[in-house]
C-alpha cells in the first residue's frame, strides 16, 4: 500500500450531491456489542475498549463483569434509543456491523432488517486485523459476509475494520468481491479511487474526529462537548460547500452516545442540520453509488 500526500490538492472535484447539497452527512452506528473479546466467547480476556472506565486500572484480574455489562447496555438500551431517534426524524443510517454482534442480538438484527438502513461490514468480530495471517483474514471476511446475510437478510455494501486494516485487507476485499467500497482510511473528505491489482476500487473515508469514540478516550466530557464539535465541523463544511461540497461522517457507538446525556446532544445536532437547506443526509451506500455514477472508475 502506497502513501499519497497530494490527493485532490487545491481543486477537489465538485461532488454534485443530489439536490445541489453543500454537504453529505452520513450517520454511522457502530454495532459491536456481542462480538468483542470476552471470557464467555472463549478468548480468555475481557474487552474494555470504549467503555466508561477507559484509562482506569481497577485491579480487575481475569473476567471483567463490569466491562461486559457496559457492552450489554449498548445492545439492550443504546441501540433502541438510536432506533427511536433516527426513526422519529426519518433519517437514514449506516450500520457498521460486526457479524457476531447481529447473531447475539436477533431482535435488533430484525429491526435493522426492517429498515432501509445499509450495512457496512465491521468484521466478523470487533477485533484487530493487523497481524492476522492472510488465510485467517480471508476466512473472516467470508464468514462476516455470510453471517450478516444470514442474520439481517442484507448484503454489506462496504467494509470497515476496527481502527485499521492489515496490509492485505483491501486486496482480500477485492478478491472476495461484492463490496462497493471500503472505509478503512481517514485521509480525505471525499471518496476516491485506488488501484488494487488490475482493478479500480472505491474508498469512502471515515472519521475518528467527528466520532463519539472521544468519550471513551476522555477527550469529550459532556454532551455539550460533542454537540459543539459536531456543530462547528458541520458549519465550516457547509460554508465551504457553496463551492466545494464535501462529506461528513458522524460515528456513534451504542454503549457511548446511547446514554441519555449524550443522546440528547445527538438530537440537538440533528435538529441543527435539519434547520439548513441543501443538506443531503444519506447512507454510505448512497454516497458510493453516487460517486460511481458521477465519477466512474478510471480506465
Amino acid at each position: 500500500m502506497t502513501r499519497d500526500f497530494v490527493g485532490y490538492g487545491a481543486e477537489p472535484p465538485h461532488a454534485g450531491w443530489p439536490g445541489n447539497a453543500r454537504i453529505a452527512v452520513n450517520f454511522v452506528i457502530n454495532f459491536e456489542e456481542g462480538s468483542e473479546l470476552s471470557y464467555p466467547a472463549g478468548d480468555g480476556v475481557s474487552e474494555t475498549g470504549l467503555t466508561e472506565m477507559i484509562g482506569s486500572d481497577l485491579g480487575v484480574r481475569g473476567r471483567d463483569l463490569g466491562a461486559e455489562s457496559m457492552f450489554e447496555y449498548g445492545a439492550r438500551v443504546g441501540f433502541w434509543r438510536f432506533h427511536r431517534i433516527f426513526t422519529r426524524f426519518r433519517l437514514p443510517v449506516t450500520i457498521f456491523g460486526c457479524a457476531r454482534a447481529f447473531e447475539a442480538n436477533p431482535p435488533a438484527a430484525a429491526a435493522i432488517a426492517a429498515t432501509d438502513w445499509d450495512i457496512c461490514s465491521h468484521g466478523y468480530r470487533w477485533t484487530n486485523h493487523p497481524g492476522l495471517a492472510e488465510d485467517e483474514e480471508r476466512r473472516q471476511i467470508t464468514a462476516a459476509v455470510d453471517l450478516i446475510r444470514q442474520t439481517t437478510g442484507k448484503s454489506p455494501a462496504g467494509w470497515y475494520c476496527r481502527y485499521a486494516p492489515s496490509e492485505n485487507t483491501r486486496r482480500l476485499l477485492v478478491e472476495h468481491g461484492g463490496f462497493l467500497y471500503d472505509s478503512d482510511t481517514y485521509n480525505d473528505e471525499l471518496p476516491y479511487w485506488v488501484r488494487v491489482g488490475d482493478k479500480a476500487h472505491l474508498v469512502v473515508p471515515y472519521s475518528l474526529t467527528t466520532n463519539d469514540s472521544k468519550f471513551g478516550r476522555g477527550v469529550f466530557g459532556s454532551g455539550e462537548d460533542f454537540f459543539a464539535f459536531l456543530r462547528d465541523s458541520f458549519d465550516l463544511l457547509y460554508d465551504e460547500g457553496a463551492d466545494r461540497p464535501r462529506m461528513m461522517s458522524v460515528g456513534l457507538h451504542m454503549r457511548l452516545t446511547g446514554h441519555p446525556g449524550r443522546a440528547q446532544a445527538l438530537i440537538r445536532f440533528i435538529e441543527h442540520i435539519l434547520a439548513h437547506s441543501h443538506v443531503w443526509v444519506c447512507r454510505r451506500e448512497d454516497i458510493a453509488r453516487h460517486w460511481i455514477a458521477r465519477f466512474p472508475p478510471p480506465q
